[in-house]
């Protein structure tokens, strides 16, 4: 076993999007530290498909996706499901879209995928604090760190709620000067099904519609090693962490250093600090392989309990979302992407997307579903903390002006200007799963069961998305001008707004996948403090989005930013004490 001479004041493990964040930050403000990032992908700046998200078809299953799958899922149909993570400096962020399957070279030339930018609610943040008592992750307590992230795209928007100057740059259709054909008749289907256009999504109060932000630049995606540049920190990739060294000190476990796959290690200077931001999947691996977690588990891998931490890997909780395939009624005009009529090169530039639609579901409906899982309480769940659940952002839904995906229920669409897809996604589950470890090997991939569908709260919304999608398409005038038909899996029907549970919830366990947004696995109040701290250990922290311990109405990027910057004030305010 071999050891480094140089000692680091910090140690980030995972070098994704927060721990890019972090190490960026910490080095611009304290330049005299020593940093180490340790990143077990490489770096992403020179890799063809990189840059242009319309080729991000090319990075799910290659070398920098670590290419996971879940359990096989009860509650969906059996069998496991495909989760993206990201093995790359960056991280999340180099990818960040849909597994796009089966799509030829030519036909990718006219696709794009998503990227939102998308903050949520403000209640989601303030039940986030509420949980772990402390106010500095209510919204208006991380706002401030949303907006030192963003350079946001609207000049004239509101100073109070967005940052202009921040590293990351948004952008919208209109922004971007792309006008997509069904724009104007997308927005007027979404009015005539009840929805109320608002100004900006992203300042707290996201139910309606509006356009869709995404964190492109000039078209093109930003890395965060790109924009919050690491010049001066210590970059150490295609290197796996086996386990944080825990030394104990006057009773009590200190992180001091890490070991590598290989033997080595690499310690911490007197002061210094290990940072996990491994990801929601690796961060509780990387605690377990440690000696940090449940006895039970840990024993199981012949691994010694340093820091008895049950919670460790628990509460995992992804969003679910489902597709739909329409064919429109005058693909003759142009509408969609794969039509000759749409070769503009600025309709490349981000999503083929204009409004993001957001919304609550009926109270009365969703009391019922409560009061039958609290009769019928499955293993993990939760339920709705307040009286205020009705009020929440439960439903996501867009219209893409093309479509892809479709073998997800037995579909081969063509990307040929003809046909558009709807997704819609449930924003705040109740269903939960966890992460836990295969082996005591750190190279293995951990066991991922996220517990999809498993509430009768979750089916509910799934279900309301579903039948308001009905509605707009088959029950408003806009709707129905647009959509000849649904393009129908074999031996399925069209399903209404009226369409009995059963029928729906067979739809949706076909070809329900995740939206990448796992979360909670290190769960703040549970796992770590409000200061990020694990408990029981000194010197260690975690800092990504396995610290969320609630569901978000949001695309969790724009959290994550959130959450590295505000690690950094409080582990330099902590320094300073």
């Amino acid at each position: 076993m071999t050891q480094s001479d140089k000692l680091y004041d910090y140690i980030i493990v995972g070098g994704g999007t927060a721990g890019c964040v972090i190490a960026s930050r910490l080095q611009e403000r304290e330049p005299d530290l020593a940093i180490l990032v340790i990143e077990a992908g490489q770096k992403l700046n020179d890799h063809p498909h990189i840059y242009q998200p319309l080729e991000s078809m090319f990075l799910h299953g290659s070398d920098i996706d670590w290419n996971y799958s879940t359990t096989p899922q009860e509650h969906l149909d059996g069998k496991p499901k495909y989760n993206c993570a990201v093995r790359g400096l960056s991280g999340g962020v180099a990818i960040n879209s849909g597994k796009l399957h089966q799509v030829s070279k030519s036909i990718l030339r006219n696709n794009t995928s998503p990227g939102g930018w998308i903050r949520g609610d403000r209640l989601d943040y303030d039940e986030w604090s509420h949980q772990v008592q402390d106010s500095r992750w209510s919204y208006d307590g991380i706002l401030p760190y949303f907006r030192r992230s963003e350079h946001f795209h609207q000049a004239d928007a509101d100073p109070k709620q967005h940052g202009f100057d921040g590293p990351m740059h948004t952008s919208t259709p209109s922004s971007s000067g792309r006008k997509y054909p069904l724009r104007d008749a997308a927005f007027k289907m979404w009015s005539q099904a009840g929805f109320q256009g608002i100004s900006d999504a992203n300042a707290g109060s996201p139910q309606g519609v509006a356009e869709l932000v995404d964190n492109r630049r000039d078209g093109l995606r930003q890395l965060t090693s790109d924009v919050y540049p690491l010049k001066g920190v210590t970059v150490k990739t295609g290197t796996i962490v086996k386990r944080i060294i825990l030394e104990q000190t006057d009773g009590n476990q200190k992180a001091t250093g890490v070991e590598l796959e290989d033997g080595s290690q690499i310690k911490l200077s007197t002061y210094g600090e290990i940072v996990a931001s491994a990801g929601a999947y690796r961060t509780p691996q990387l605690l377990m392989l440690s000696g940090i977690g449940d006895p039970a588990v840990l024993s199981k891998h012949n691994i010694q309990t340093l820091v008895d931490l049950p919670h460790a890997g628990q509460n995992l909780h992804d969003h679910l979302m489902c597709f739909r395939y329409w064919s429109l009624r005058n693909p003759e005009q142009g509408l969609a992407m794969g039509s000759p009529a749409l070769a503009d090169p600025v309709f490349v530039k981000g999503n083929p997307v204009d409004w993001i639609v957001t919304s609550t579901i009926p109270e009365k409906k969703l009391d019922q579903a409560m009061r039958h899982d609290a009769a019928n309480p499955v293993k993990g769940s939760t339920t709705w903390p307040d009286s205020k659940s009705a009020s929440r952002s439960h439903l996501e839904m867009l219209m893409f002006y093309g479509a892809f995906g479709g073998e997800q229920i037995g579909l081969e669409i063509p990307l040929d200007g003809k046909t558009i897809m709807t997704y819609c996604m449930g924003c705040l589950p109740t269903s939960r799963g966890h992460v836990t470890i295969s082996s005591d090997n750190p190279s293995d991939a951990p066991v991922i069961d996220p517990n999809y569908y498993a509430t009768e709260v979750d089916r509910l919304v799934m279900r309301e998305g579903w039948r308001t999608m009905s509605k707009a398409i088959f029950e408003t005038s806009a709707g129905q001008g647009l959509v000849k038909a649904e393009i129908l899996p074999s031996g399925h029907t069209e399903l209404g707004s009226e369409a009995p549970d059963d029928l729906i919830d067979a739809r949706i366990k076909m070809g329900a996948m995740t939206t990448y947004h796992p979360a909670g696995t290190a769960s703040m109040g549970k796992v770590v403090d409000g200061s990020l701290n694990v408990k029981g250990v000194q010197g260690l922290r975690v800092a990504d989005a396995s610290i969320i311990p609630v569901p978000l109405a949001a695309h969790y990027q724009a959290a994550v930013f959130a959450v590295a910057e505000q690690a950094v004030d409080i582990i330099l305010g902590d320094r300073q004490k």
